[in-house]
């Protein structure tokens, strides 16, 4: 499912225009991008949460090559599936 796809389901689930879930979409996806930058954890019960987590720095090889190269640390966003969300993919 893509993003257009999600917009026309929220649309006819809730019942209301594509124009306004595109903005309540924009809208969650914009809140919960300047809480990660935070550093805050956004947590939606029965969904999942999403929470930022440093990964160190690594060695590693580049695969046309086989020169080994360095890796930087990294911030990078992390989402662990609630428990709703689980049983219902199952």
């Amino acid at each position: 499912m893509n993003k257009a796809e999600l917009i026309d389901a929220i649309a006819a689930d809730a019942k209301i225009t594509k124009a306004d879930a595109k903005r309540a979409l924009d809208a969650f996806i914009g809140a919960t991008s300047k809480a990660l930058k935070k550093g805050d954890r956004v947590a939606l019960v029965g969904f999942g949460s999403f929470a930022v987590a440093k990964r160190a720095a690594r060695a590693g090889r580049n695969p046309k090559t086989g020169k080994e190269i360095k890796i930087a640390a990294k911030k990078v966003v992390k989402f662990k599936p609630g428990s709703d969300l689980s049983k219902s993919v199952k």
